[in-house]
């Protein structure tokens, strides 16, 4: 979906394909035909873009496969659907009964996340639209906290470095400038806006910027205002951002607050769960150990990292942080200029809702996703764009 910014720019809004769990170049295939397309047809829409996640496997399929590339590109015009954004975060296995940590590995210190991402970079440019000629990638926000160090900190900027001149030269070649968003979550070494400001000064290069995922920033109670007038300041670039809401609870000493949390802790996804105290940001990894016994203080309100869907908050006593995302995009498309051109709703939870929650039908899923957009979609009406054919 297409936007015209007052300023006269175009704002691209994408849903992202994790929550479907292909990871061969088949199976993403298979999930145009049974999920994007429908999706597109759903909204009534001649045209709808899609964040799509290529696992290693299929994304190595496509970069040394140029027919196959090129097949890829034309079922996704024959489907109506339209790429500028890849999400590179999960390198593979988001699909499996259990992903937790898994999904922070390989990291940027080990070379396997650097040849991934280009590989990434070099599908991407070849799957824009004929009339855009800027890409993005999101990515993970260097490394999980533990196991870190100093020398793993030098091959993760070196890395990153030699991905920015990869990518100098893949716009020398192709005509295509794409750009890699580090997006900052909960327990990762770059764990907050504020993280990020650090290694990305340090590494200096236009082309490595951050990935602003509006449920992490609400986990880690950032003020949205705060955070990206601190990006603007410090001139790093908002490459995209996921358009997500976390799981609250304003009251976490309760009984029955706790009672429904924990029907959220489920085993597939990592759920880091914070508080901010008066001594500062507090959490866990999961929610699990922030529901276990006092291992998180309960004085103050929760949030927990749950993609919970856009347009469905979850019952009282619990509620989602839609008015976070609502400001996070007054700030980031509201003004004179957009501050990022790339909007990609990032709900991938759906079959880790609880089961009363859970779409029972691939019809249901669509018309969920659908109606995430929907909202988005509304969302940016509201702040005065207008969209496209």
């Amino acid at each position: 979906m297409r936007f015209r910014h007052p300023d006269g720019s175009t704002v691209h809004l994408a849903y992202c394909t994790n929550v479907h769990p292909a990871e061969t170049l088949d199976g993403v295939l298979a999930q145009l035909r049974d999920h994007c397309e429908p999706v597109r047809r759903r909204l009534g829409r001649d045209r709808l873009g899609i964040g799509l996640w290529l696992a290693r496997d299929a994304a190595h399929a496509l970069v040394t496969d140029p027919s196959a590339l090129r097949g890829l590109r034309t079922e996704l015009e024959h489907r109506g659907l339209e790429v500028v954004t890849l999400n590179g975060f999960p390198y593979e296995g988001f699909g499996a009964e259990e992903v937790k940590y898994r999904v922070y590995q390989p990291d940027w210190a080990d070379p396997e996340r650097l040849a991934h991402t280009t590989d990434l970079a070099r599908v991407l440019a070849q799957l824009l639209p004929d009339d855009v000629t800027e890409g993005s990638i999101s990515t993970l926000p260097l490394a999980w906290r533990t196991a870190y160090d100093q020398e793993r900190a030098t091959a993760a900027h070196t890395a990153l470095t030699t991905l920015a001149e990869r990518l100098d030269a893949l716009n020398e070649l192709t005509g295509r400038s794409l750009r890699i968003g580090l997006e900052p979550e909960p327990g990762c070494t770059v764990e907050t806006t504020r993280d990020a400001l650090v290694p990305l000064t340090a590494i200096g290069h236009d082309r490595i910027g951050i990935c602003v995922d509006t449920c992490h920033l609400a986990t880690s109670f950032e003020d949205p205002h705060t955070a990206l007038d601190a990006l603007a300041q410090a001139r790093v670039p908002i490459v995209k951002s996921q358009l997500s809401a976390a799981l609250h609870a304003e009251h976490p000493h309760l009984p029955e607050v706790r009672a429904a949390l924990a029907a959220f802790d489920e085993p597939r996804f990592l759920h880091q769960t914070r508080t901010l105290t008066a001594a500062g940001l507090r959490g866990t990894d999961d929610l699990g150990e922030a529901l276990a016994g006092d291992a998180l203080p309960d004085a103050s309100p929760w949030r927990a990292h749950f993609h919970v869907p856009l347009h469905a908050a979850p019952a009282a006593p619990l509620t989602s942080t839609l008015p976070v995302l609502r400001a996070a995009l007054a700030r980031l498309v509201g003004g004179p200029h957009p501050l990022t051109h790339h909007l990609e709703v990032e709900t991938y939870t759906w079959q880790a809702l609880p089961p009363e929650l859970r779409p029972r039908a691939r019809a249901q899923l669509v018309d969920g996703i659908a109606a995430e957009l929907t909202l988005a979609r509304d969302l940016l009406t509201d702040l005065g764009l207008k969209e496209l054919p």
